[in-house]
């Protein structure tokens, strides 16, 4: 059987049940929901959404990211950016005394540094696809790509760190780290 349904922006559906209350799956609503979001994640473009709601297939969006840095959304109290570290790289040694840090990996291999202080980063892990990462404020940190292909990752800050529509193509572009 073939369907030739079209994918319409998602303004123009409501949000339908996939389960019904008779207790059966909607054939017809599983497979429109399945095939827009596919078809709507191909195109959607890598740039900041926020402070608007927005609902977006982490692993492929930052899969797709080829910049140092690219903010996705950017809110009050909150921040989500992208990023792709190439081979032999890192993000650079930082520390955020006002902010908490979360990192999810979706490519690559990486070595994950913390401490107290930017001379002795004493936590050391490696990382891989699927990990997380969690930074408390005030940890000096860095991550490394340790393998053969991108590191491709997401940062969620809480509060923002970058302004609002951040891009930094290449690690160059982005402002060099304060030295507290």
């Amino acid at each position: 059987m073939y369907n030739n349904y079209k994918c319409y922006p998602i303004l123009y559906y409501d949000n339908p049940p996939v389960y019904n209350p008779y207790g059966y799956t909607c054939p017809y609503w599983a497979y429109m929901s399945d095939y827009c979001s596919a078809h709507w994640e191909n195109f959607i473009p890598l740039r900041d959404y926020g402070p608007e709601p927005l609902v977006v297939n982490i692993e492929k969006a930052t899969l797709r990211n080829n910049t140092f840095r690219t903010a996705l959304w950017t809110g009050n109290h909150l921040q989500l950016t992208l990023m792709s570290i190439n081979v032999g790289d890192d993000i650079g040694l930082e520390m955020h005394p006002d902010l908490d840090q979360f990192i999810g990996i979706e490519q690559g291999q990486g070595l994950v540094m913390m401490g107290d202080n930017k001379r002795n980063l004493c936590f050391q892990r490696k990382v891989y696809e699927n990990y997380v990462i969690i930074i408390p404020a005030g940890k000096w940190h860095n991550v490394i790509n340790i393998g053969c292909v991108p590191l491709k990752l997401y940062s969620i800050y809480a509060p923002p760190e970058h302004p609002h529509g951040t891009v930094h193509k290449t690690k160059e572009d982005a402002p060099k780290h304060y030295d507290y």
